[in-house]
């Protein structure tokens, strides 16, 4: 418990830190005047002021944090005629636009060098060699066999085939198609040696759907081996290998992955909307605990991966287009850029307190599925 709850702090700590300070840096940078900075919300536990007159906080309720801007469309800001020229609304479009968008473009940077870390340091790796597709499953019937290996990988419509290194990177690749629902090819090598292609048809994939697993429905899972232990028991036995890249190569490598990963997780999203993901995937608090927890008691990689998709999570969610968050604020600045001129401030405030309701909801739901997965079941 005391492992979970110090992971969960860590978590919300770091990710939460690194959102505002893109935020800061980036106001900063464009010579907007910041009034607060603070990590968690409701009462402060302390707080101290910079020479610059920003106050800092740490709040008690962790579960979040925002920056102030000095910013003339607040009502309840009285600003000065010294102040004024540093306020938020009186810059360009441009800056405004940068100051809001580099909160979530910070987390996307922290994925990447978390990743990097990672792969700097030396990652285990599984092999992209296959078990046994299930006898109903599109791989069975397109031939693939227990110990194939996958060398190569070719998206539909791609002229050339890419190197598949590991297992790892091949499940986000399927994910990748399976949520594009794009077809794809496998560049494969038999247990005899033999090196064959199959091709993997958009109308034959399976399709998302929230009461169906599309990954099982493919079939194509990492092989396991058996081994005997003294009693005589056979127990599953993962054979990996360490992937160890240098800095400049762990950052290119780093931040393919994160673009994957955050393809695969935006039509996720879009997939709530259509129907195509299903509501109980989304996750709240307490599953949020459990995973810091759970990773961090395996080691420091397993926690830092953990953090790595979480960042691309919360880098996602506040680039969805609902007012409070930074999705929101673009769409304003979008209309703007279209229509010459801002949104009226009531119907702003209005749009505010809509998209107040609409999380609290979202919220409300992710943990009573949260309560289902972990105190109901």
């Amino acid at each position: 418990m005391i492992i979970t709850v110090l992971a969960f702090l860590v978590t919300l700590g770091v990710l939460v830190s690194f959102h505002e300070l893109g935020h800061y840096l980036a106001a900063r940078s464009c010579g907007v005047r910041v009034l607060q900075f603070s990590i968690g919300f409701g009462k402060p536990l302390f707080k101290w002021i910079d020479r610059n007159k920003t106050e800092w906080m740490v709040a008690a309720i962790p579960l979040g944090g925002f920056v102030k801007l000095v910013n003339g469309r607040d009502p309840n800001q009285h600003i000065s005629k010294e102040d004024r020229p540093h306020s938020f609304d009186v810059k360009p479009l441009w800056q405004r636009s940068w100051i809001v968008a580099a909160g979530p473009l910070a987390n996307f940077l922290l994925a990447i060098l978390l990743l990097s870390l990672i792969y700097i340091s030396g990652v285990p790796q599984l092999p992209a060699r296959l078990q046994a597709p299930i006898e109903s499953s599109l791989a069975a019937k397109l031939g693939v066999m227990a110990g194939d290996t996958v060398n190569e990988w070719k998206a539909e419509g791609d002229d050339t085939f890419e190197e598949v290194i590991s297992w790892n990177a091949l499940r986000w690749l399927l994910l990748d198609a399976l949520t594009a629902e794009k077809g794809f090819s496998l560049q494969l090598t038999s247990v005899s040696g033999g090196n064959y292609v199959i091709d993997f048809p958009a109308e034959r994939l399976p399709k998302m759907d929230p009461d169906t697993d599309p990954m099982k429905q493919l079939g194509i899972f990492p092989e396991l081996k058996t081994s005997n232990t003294q009693n005589g028991s056979g127990v599953n036995v993962i054979e990996s290998f360490e992937l160890q890249l240098d800095p400049v190569s762990a950052f290119f490598y780093a931040t393919e992955r994160v673009w994957l990963i955050t393809k695969v997780s935006a039509r996720m999203m879009l997939g709530l909307i259509t129907g195509k993901t299903s509501f109980k995937q989304l996750s709240g608090p307490i599953s949020i605990a459990d995973m810091a927890g759970k990773t961090a008691q395996f080691g420091w990689q397993p926690f830092i991966s953990f953090l790595a998709l979480l960042s691309i999570s919360v880098g996602l969610l506040n680039l969805l287009p609902l007012p409070m968050l930074d999705g929101g604020q673009l769409m304003y600045d979008a209309w703007e850029m279209v229509s010459g001129k801002r949104i009226p401030q009531t119907l702003e405030e209005l749009f505010q307190k809509f998209g107040f309701v609409l999380i609290i909801a979202l919220t409300m739901l992710a943990l009573f599925n949260d309560l289902q997965r972990y105190l109901l079941s």
